[in-house]
């Protein structure tokens, strides 16, 4: 479920299911999707910012069990991937109003698709990143190529493929340049929100202006990255049967740094 709210041309997207650590589901893709593409002709909302509801996750990826639930099937040809999350982003839905993320909890996996596509990063002291694909036979492709565009290269090989054995504290993602700034545990939102306000304030075409300038000096190296994804995923995940054999496998520990 996805709330919004908008207040003095500020819109709050919220991932509203806590049970389920934020998880998006196919429905949930698809409300985001209409989310962003809404906000392209509302000239009401000027600044955006997106968050996760109940402080324990920003957002945990896609819900496993209900894309199983929804029988998703891959097509044969490496070349081709059907991926419910490429869609879930502002820039994917050509909205180019400044967005920033704010982050309580964990982020992993699938939320990358939102956090590669903000403006920037505002995370509480207790938050922490990684990427599980690794540790469950999947390959992180997406994902990986979405952190690329935020950290040093060495700081997202070490998370994609480390798996679920380590996570990157919220220090940590401060110093690498992935979080602009910290707050105490449950600042993250009024943090960002004070962000927006100002950004809402300035006159939108210059604002938005240089958000689009900003995307386009790293658009050409994303682009053609992402080109690779789809065979990639295809070569080097194991069979869902596989995959789901894993998750109730793996342990749960890790190490945080």
């Amino acid at each position: 479920m996805i709330r919004t709210e908008t207040v003095d041309g500020v819109a709050v997207v919220t991932l509203d299911r806590p049970a389920r650590h934020n998880a998006i589901d196919l429905e949930g893709a698809a409300e985001l999707a209409a989310v962003w593409r809404g906000f392209r002709t509302d000239p009401s909302v000027r600044a955006a910012v997106v968050t996760g509801a109940g402080g324990r996750a920003f957002c945990t990826g896609i819900d496993r069990e209900a894309a199983v639930a929804a029988g998703a099937r891959q097509p044969h040809s490496p070349y081709a991937l059907d991926d419910p999350l490429l869609t879930i982003g502002p820039k994917a839905n050509d909205l180019w109003i400044p967005v920033i993320a704010a982050v309580e909890g964990m982020a992993c996996g699938g939320a990358f698709y939102l956090l590669g596509e903000a403006e920037f990063l505002i995370a509480s002291e207790e938050a922490a990143f990684f990427d599980p694909h690794t540790t469950y036979g999947m390959v992180s492709a997406y994902e990986a190529m979405a952190m690329a565009q935020r950290m040093p290269l060495g700081e997202v090989a070490r998370m994609a493929l480390m798996g679920t054995a380590e996570r990157i504290s919220a220090r940590r993602a401060y110093d690498v340049g992935l979080v602009s700034e910290l707050t105490p545990p449950g600042g993250a939102l009024e943090a960002a929100l004070r962000c927006a306000r100002v950004l809402a304030s300035y006159p939108a075409e210059a604002v938005q202006g240089t958000v689009r300038a900003v995307w386009a000096a790293k658009e050409a190296v994303r682009g053609q990255a992402m080109a690779q994804a789809p065979h990639l995923i295809a070569l080097g995940n194991l069979p869902p049967d596989q995959q789901s054999g894993l998750f109730g496998a793996r342990s749960s520990g890790f190490r945080l740094r």
